[in-house]
This record gives structure tokens, sequence and C-alpha cells, in this order.
């Protein structure tokens, strides 16, 4: 059986009759430092879970991320026995199109659904499917293609993300993904993926053992030693991390973790653990100040969130817009708490009823839900789909925009933060003499020096006195404990000050959306050709020069609208 699995197409971020350009393919910029310009974090991030279901079958198959449409057509004509499809509610009507064509290109061919997107209520009827799979992937297709079910799970050496910039200049360094298990069993309302996997944990590397050795392949096959950790509750375990570090520190591992984790899992340590660990990126559902879930009652966030801080792992606090108990009057109290908790990114996300959660079965019971919107539009990042009683939903845009942009003038740009966290990390540990902390002091000092040529961007051009102000001051601390920059790295700030500028005016000309290189991964068959990917990268080039096109012509386009009164010929 040949098996293709592969992501929704590309263009992303835009408005066509597939989606919308609120819908960015990129985590940070799309819902966490959306509203700060050149100072935005750039990057993508594979399709994890594809990789995971692919490196596990016995069945030779492609992964398939971030095509054109005429990529994947062409795929698809080579006549895979099974295609999956994997896509979120808001990709719905690119699912829809692809499967459309599979039957069209290779009838024979079986397709399977799957992702968060297949809990779309009578997705039987609307979309062209063969199976729809719902849960664990990885014992789904198994099953379906006859393999055995039962068989230990193996893990993917897959890079956690790729085209990462920053003030338009390349970032450097190697991170993997480690998938250490899926789901999760605190059972939040609105959380997917609690609901997606019947509010459960299942655990692919058990032990603290397990995990050291996928880590050891990943350092020794990619060349990674920072690892983003696809999990989310990491932490809850307290077993498997303390023999994990154990092995660590036994060994003389150097490695540094991203992680997803909640204050009750964290609580379990002491921050001291988490620092010997090597956490450098931690990301906190706070929610909300008045309506506390579970997983944070009795936590002090804000002690906590500088707490971490202060032995140099970055914050992102996480919080929700547009709850029951939110009103003109009230909101701003959960917005001003985020902010005030100065972590160094935070994410406003509305609240979303997505199907297959127990808050959309209460939002459609009560009748509030919204079913004239299209999924498209079912994303968090403009409007939300159900009537609210405290808000309009154009005026639920205003806000969500709104909150962004204080923290961003509040707090200056999250990349200053971090470099303001590592710079008290590493002076947390100025005077450590044990190898081990001495080696993670090292790491800090290397994450400063990358970041280092950055501060003269941000010490020129932040929204904000206090951050111009603040950057400097970073510097100038940088100076009296590692000395002046030498001469490559006057030279990469000066590059940096470039690829700024040449930030700044893409930005202004042409939109911030990026479309991600398409990425061909096999497994048990041959690689693809470089006919195959050449095409691919001049397609994609062809592509990004239209969407600069479209762009550029906008505002022409939009003044053309007005001059013609909004006739039929406007229209």
């Amino acid at each position: 059986m040949r098996v293709l699995l592969s992501s929704v197409f590309k263009p992303y971020a835009v408005d066509d009759s597939f989606g919308r350009k609120e819908n960015v393919m990129e985590l940070f910029h799309n819902q966490v430092t959306r509203e700060q310009g050149i100072f935005s974090l750039r990057m993508n991030h594979p399709s994890s879970g594809l990789h995971l279901i692919a490196e596990n079958l016995d069945s030779p198959a492609l992964v398939l991320d971030f095509p054109s449409l005429a990529e994947f057509e062409r795929e698809v004509a080579k006549g895979y026995d099974v295609v999956g499809l994997s896509f979120i509610v808001p990709n719905f009507a690119k699912a829809q199109h692809m499967a459309k064509r599979v039957r069209e290109l290779s009838p024979r061919t079986r397709i399977v659904l799957g992702g968060h997107g297949t809990t779309v209520p009578d997705i039987e009827g609307l979309i062209e499917h063969d199976a729809l799979c719902r849960g664990d992937g990885v014992a789904f297709m198994r099953e379906y293609l006859g393999e055995q079910v039962d068989k230990p799970v193996r893990h993917p050496r897959v890079y956690s993300a790729f085209n990462r910039h920053f003030l338009g200049a390349p970032l450097s360094g190697t991170s993997a993904m480690v998938m250490p298990g899926n789901g999760c069993p605190n059972a939040c309302d609105f959380c997917c993926t609690t609901h997606f996997f019947q509010k459960k944990y299942t655990a692919f590397l058990e032990t603290g053992r397990q995990m050291y050795d996928v880590l050891c392949d990943l350092e020794k096959n990619l060349g990674a030693t920072e690892f983003f950790v696809l999990d989310e509750n990491f932490l809850k375990h307290r077993e498997r991390t303390v023999e994990l570090l154990s092995l660590m520190e036994a060994n003389g591992k150097q490695w540094s973790f991203g992680l997803f984790s909640s204050a009750e899992s964290i609580a379990q340590y002491g921050l001291d653990v988490l620092s010997r660990l090597g956490i450098f990126f931690l990301w906190i559902g706070v929610e909300s100040k008045r309506h506390v879930y579970a997983k944070n009652k009795g936590a002090d966030l804000r002690a906590l969130v500088q707490g971490l801080r202060s032995r140099g792992a970055c914050v992102l606090a996480s919080g929700i817009l547009f709850l029951d108990h939110h009103t003109k009057e009230n909101i701003d109290e959960d917005i001003d708490y985020l902010i005030g908790l100065e972590a160094d990114f935070v994410q406003f996300m509305q609240l979303g009823p997505l199907p297959g959660t127990a808050l959309y079965q209460r939002v459609e019971a009560s009748g509030k839900l919204r079913k004239d919107v299209p999924y498209e539009e079912w994303h968090g990042q403009k409007q939300v789909w159900f009537d609210h009683p405290g808000f309009t939903a154009a005026e639920t845009e205003t806000v969500l925009r709104a909150a962004f942009r204080r923290d961003y003038l509040t707090n200056g740009p999250s990349m200053l933060r971090m470099v303001e966290t590592y710079l008290r990390g590493y002076q947390n540990l100025a005077d450590a003499t044990e190898p081990y902390l001495v080696g993670r002091r090292g790491l800090l000092e290397q994450r400063l020096r990358e970041h280092r040529p950055s501060l003269a961007v941000i010490a020129r051009h932040a929204p904000t006195k206090a951050a111009r102000e603040r950057a400097r001051a970073t510097e100038g601390e940088l100076v009296r404990l590692l000395g002046p920059m030498d001469a490559v790295a006057q030279a990469k700030t000066l590059a940096v000050r470039a690829t700024a500028f040449a930030e700044a005016v893409r930005l202004a000309t042409v939109g911030s959306a990026r479309q991600p290189p398409t990425q061909w991964t096999p497994y048990r068959q041959a690689p693809v050709s470089l006919a195959t990917r050449t095409r691919g990268r001049f397609e994609a080039a062809v592509s990004a020069q239209a969407d600069r096109a479209r762009a550029a012509l906008a505002p022409g386009l939009a003044a053309a609208r007005w001059m013609l009164g909004g006739g039929a010929l406007a229209r």
C-alpha cells in the first residue's frame, strides 16, 4: 500500500474561496506577536502528527507539507492507494476541495480524513472520504492498512520549526520536535485536544529512559540539542521528568526544552529543578483572572512567571477573551491581568466553540451559535462565531486587536523581553561552580550572543521610549558581562539593521503574509526527485510574486471601487 499524507494547500493568509487572511500558517505571528510589526517572530512548524503516523507504518509513505494545489494534484495523479488529509476546522473548504480532486484524478484511491476538522457536524456528507480518523492516528492507520496495531511507537526524526526569522534575518540553531504522547486529562471545556482524545492521555514515551533515548537519537541524526515537546502538559508526569533529568545530568547532556504546561504541574518541581532541566520556553494557559480553571487554582501566576523568567525560561501566558462573564465594563480586567504578568509573550484568543468540545455543545444548545459564519472564519483571530451578550461580532475584532496592541506598547517587543529573560537567567547563575550549572550558564550566554545584534534595532525602532531605553540598558549590561561586541557581532548588527529595514518596507508595501516552502518527506521509499523539488520552489516563487503583486495593487483597487461608488463593477 502506497500512502500519501498531506496538509492543506497554500496560499495561506489570503482572502479567497478557501480561506481568510487572518488564518496565518505561523503560530507566533498568527496569535502571539501579530501586532508587533517588524518585531514579530516568524517561523513555520511541520505537521508533526503526519510524520508520527508515517514513521509508524510498514507501508511506503510520503508526507507532503505546505503544498500548492498543483503540487498536491501532481502527487495524487501518481496513483496512491491511500491519501490522508489532515486539517482543522478553518481549513474545511480546502480539505473538501482536495478530496474532490482526489476522486477526479485517482478514483481508486481511498481517502482518509484526519485532524480536528473531522469533528465538523455531518462531515460524512460534506467531504468525499472512505474513512474518518479521530483520535490516535498511528493506531487507526495501522489497523486501516491491515498492519499490526500494538507494535511499539517509533519516534520520527523531524525538525520542530523552519523558515525562522526575526527582523527579517534568519535565526540560527537546530530544534527538533519530540512527541511523548497525546491528549490531556484536564478536560478544559474549550480545548479541542482534550476532547479529541476523549479526555485521556496516552504516552508514547512512558519513561524518562525512553525519552532520553529518543533525544539522543535526534541529537545524533539531526544535530539538535534544543527540543520542542509537543505534549499538552508534559510536566504533569513527574516520574518521567525526574528520570529524564537524572539521565541528562549523569551523562552531561546540556539540552534545552520548549514545553506546554500548567501551573498545577509546574508546582510539583520547584523552579531550580526546571532550570536544571533546561527549560528555555514555557507556554502556560492562564485563561482568565476571574474565571479560574482547575489547573490554576491557588497559583500565584505573576510570581510563577517572574520566577521562571529569573531562571532564564521565557514564558508565554495565554488568555481567553469573550468568556461568559465578560462585558464591556470588565473585560479590561482580564486584559490588564495578562499584560500585568509581564510574560515574554502573551496570547489572546477569542473564546471559540469548536465542534467536539463541551463548549460547542453548550453554545449550540443555547441557540447562540452563528451557523451563518463559514468555517473559514472559525479561527479565533478576527470575530467570534457565536452571539455574545456583551459584544457584537465587530466589537470582538476591535477588542482583540487592541489587547495585543496594548501588551506590545506596555511591555515592549516580545523579543526584547526574551533577551531580558536570558540575561536574568545568566545573572542568576553568575556564581555557579557546579559543572552542570556552568554549562547551563554557557547556553544562556550563547542565546544572548545570538540575539545581541537585534538590540540596536530595538533601541532605535521600538514603539515606546521606555522600550528603547530598556534595549539600551540591556546592551549596556551585556557589555559589562560579555565585553564589547567583536567585529563579527558588529557586522551582524549592520546586517540586521539592513534586513529590518527591508522587512519594514515589505510590510508596508506587500503585507505580512509568507508562504512556507513545500516539504516532501519520504518514509520507506525513494527520495523525492530534485526536479520535483525545483519545480515546487519555482512555483512557490511565482506564487509569492503574485501575492506581492496583489498586495501592491490592493490600495489602487480599493480606491477604484470607492470611485465607482459601490456599484456592480465595484463589487
